[in-house]
């Protein structure tokens, strides 16, 4: 299991880290991205999908995911900890958490996620599921484990932004999304992305995720934005997804072809 590079590991190195959105959370979607040379394939639980605790689904995902040699970054509802140890279960390696606010939050979650974390015992565990070998502890290899997992966050409220210092100083926070449209959501300007309070907000995580050592993670469907993101030291580009870009191919072929035949 897990013959694909993960995210953790390619931290490690140098250049962005690529990946799209599977909207419809389909394996056979994440294949494809596996296929096209994605580094990661982005699966949401907060917003869409299956829930994070029935494993099936995400077992099916993983599966697609070793087979495709591509990391998922799974977007989980909240921090949990008996949610971040279910899906961990099926060998997913990297977890996304939303709308943390506090230092406490996120540091909960990464401990749920190990054997050892930050000089003592995490709370991870020996389990039963597809990351076990399915209970043969004989497999288990609690230090690679660990090399292997990776937690991040989402900073997309004013709660958040208040407490970046104490939030990037986390131990072994792996990474950080900026949450552009929730983030002006709480802020007061509902999806003015735009709008100064907003771009203040969004340059305050990234100079103390920068300042922290913590990489930064960004999402966008344009390539030029994509390529000045990496310019202001984004690290993890999401580049859309597989609904939004059926829209924009398939509804300009279908635009054309329809005007051609009036």
């Amino acid at each position: 299991m897990g013959k694909q590079r993960r995210v953790s590991h390619l931290l490690d190195e140098q250049g962005p880290i690529l990946g799209a959105r599977a909207a419809t959370t389909s394996p056979s979607v994440v294949e494809v991205y596996g296929e096209m040379g994605l580094d990661f394939a982005w699966i949401d639980l907060e917003h869409a999908g299956a829930s994070p605790f029935d494993s099936r689904v995400l077992d099916r995902l993983a599966r697609a995911a070793d087979a495709a040699e591509i990391d998922l970054v799974v977007r989980l509802p909240s921090g949990d900890p008996a949610a971040v140890r279910k899906v961990l279960d099926t060998g997913v390696k990297t977890l996304l958490i939303p709308r943390v606010e506090s230092a406490d939050e996120i540091r909960q979650a990464i401990e749920a996620a190990r054997f050892a974390y930050d000089g003592r015992p995490g709370s991870y565990g020996a389990g039963a599921g597809r990351d076990s070998g399915w209970g043969d502890a004989s497999s288990i290899d609690p230090s690679a484990h660990d090399e292997a997992v990776s937690v991040g966050c989402m900073i997309e409220t004013r709660t958040a932004v208040e407490n970046l210092g104490a939030i990037a100083a986390v131990p072994e926070l792996g990474f950080a999304f900026v949450g552009p449209a929730d983030l002006s959501v709480s802020i007061g300007r509902p999806f003015e992305k735009d709008h100064p309070d907003v771009r203040r907000a969004i340059a305050e995580i990234r100079e103390a995720c920068l300042d922290a050592g913590v990489p930064l993670g960004w999402v966008t469907d344009d390539a030029a934005d994509a390529e000045a993101a990496i310019d202001r030291g984004y690290r993890l580009l999401r580049l859309g997804d597989e609904v939004a870009s059926a829209r924009a191919v398939l509804g300009s072929r279908l635009d054309s072809l329809r005007a051609g035949s009036e």
